[in-house]
């Protein structure tokens, strides 16, 4: 079977709803399609209980549609989640769900992109033809566990934090959480709280704040330069929270905003695990270099037995499994191979929405920066055709 369509966007999470409404906005027709049984499947089945979104409002808008004004300052998930229904409710957003994209490669002498996808209900195998390509499958397709020598034998249960949902069913149990980013940081403080024997594994360097100070900083950055808010910030953090390197967390050199600029990577916003950091009630380790049985040992040579292991790891982009032909625009990783701004635009009317690590906001300005883009060249097109 065979579909044309002017667009295709391959997956239907915040990333690609945003490039879909802002396409609907300039009446450009497109298909969307994605491999879960519905939208924002990271948000509505991989995310745990007490998530909310870690910057304000203002900044985790998609285009054309605000929040309602009754809304929390920080959304919690399932409110974030009821906005992505009514987002796609306004602008009749109808995604292909339960279609997986097998792969996509650019026909020189069509001048189109040629895109197998498989519905998982009926098995059937669909052919598209599409002027433009979005790559909308977001930076979180899979879980990424990192390889530790003697894991597959581990005595306990060792989880994914896709699978976490509370710390309710933990309880006296030994739990290492590894990884010091948000989820990080907030899971095992929903451990501790619930009565968890919490440990957690702090890998690299990371800045540590409050989200009144990065929504400070967020907003003052608009109007002065990113070195001097970042100085702020830093003095602001070492006022609230003292120093926390002789508790195992060492701050970068490069302050929190500009290193997210360079390099994607957040600030941790504190929740309250930093306090029972110091109070000894969550313990923090160093990297682990291999697993005996229950027994995790670390590179300090110290051994800790543990009941279950919840790895914070991230997770990674799938997009380099199925498109052929995207070596414009992305890496080996299937992340962009240029820097924010300029990373969204591939050779060939390819583009990718969500994957310059730039969370909500970035999401918003990919979208835009898309739609503008096709519709120039949708323009030229149907003038020629005329």
């Amino acid at each position: 079977m065979e579909e044309h369509t002017i667009v295709l966007i391959v997956g239907a999470g915040p990333a690609g709803l945003a490039t879909a409404a802002c396409l609907a906005q300039f009446s450009i027709p497109y298909v969307i399609m994605e491999r879960e049984d519905c939208s924002a499947s990271l948000w509505r089945n991989r995310a745990y209980d007490r998530l909310k979104l870690h910057l304000g409002k203002e900044f985790c808008e998609l285009p054309h549609m605000s929040y309602p004004a009754d809304a929390p300052t920080y959304i919690p998930k399932d409110q974030f989640v009821k906005y992505l229904g009514s987002y796609i409710d306004r602008f009749d957003i109808q995604p292909k769900y339960n279609t997986a994209i097998k792969s996509c490669t650019y026909d020189e002498g069509k001048e189109c992109w040629i895109s197998l996808a498989c519905d998982a209900v009926t098995s059937r195998v669909v052919m598209y033809k599409s002027k433009f390509l979005v790559v909308a499958s977001g930076e979180n397709s899979a879980a990424n566990i990192p390889v530790i020598p003697g894991l597959h034998d581990f005595g306990g249960v060792a989880i994914h934090s896709s699978l976490y949902k509370s710390g309710t069913a933990y309880s006296g149990k030994n739990v290492l959480v590894v990884g010091c980013g948000n989820s990080g940081m907030e899971i095992a403080y929903d451990l501790a709280t619930h009565g968890a024997n919490t440990s957690i594994v702090v890998r690299s360097q990371v800045h540590v704040m409050t989200k009144e100070i990065i929504r400070f900083g967020m907003t003052l950055v608009q109007h002065t330069p990113v070195n001097a808010v970042d100085d702020l910030l830093v003095r602001m953090s070492k006022f609230l929270f003292g120093d926390l390197s002789k508790h195992g967390i060492v701050r970068p050199e490069t302050g929190p905003l500009l290193l997210k600029e360079k390099t994607g990577r957040s600030a941790v916003i504190d929740v309250g695990t930093v306090g029972l950091i110091k109070k000894g009630t969550i313990k923090v380790l160093g990297n682990i270099s291999k697993i005996n049985g229950n027994v995790v040992e670390f590179e300090d040579k110290k051994e800790s037995s543990f009941d279950i292991i919840v790895f914070a790891t991230g997770y990674k982009s799938l997009a380099n499994t199925w498109l052929k032909n995207g070596e414009s625009m992305l890496n080996n990783d299937g992340l962009p191979k240029k820097e924010f701004p300029n990373h969204w635009k591939g050779a060939n009317g390819l583009y990718c929405a969500g994957l310059a690590r730039r969370g909500l906001a970035g999401i918003a300005i990919d979208a835009k920066n898309i739609a503008n883009d096709i519709l120039s060249s949708y323009d030229m097109h149907r003038c020629e055709t005329n």
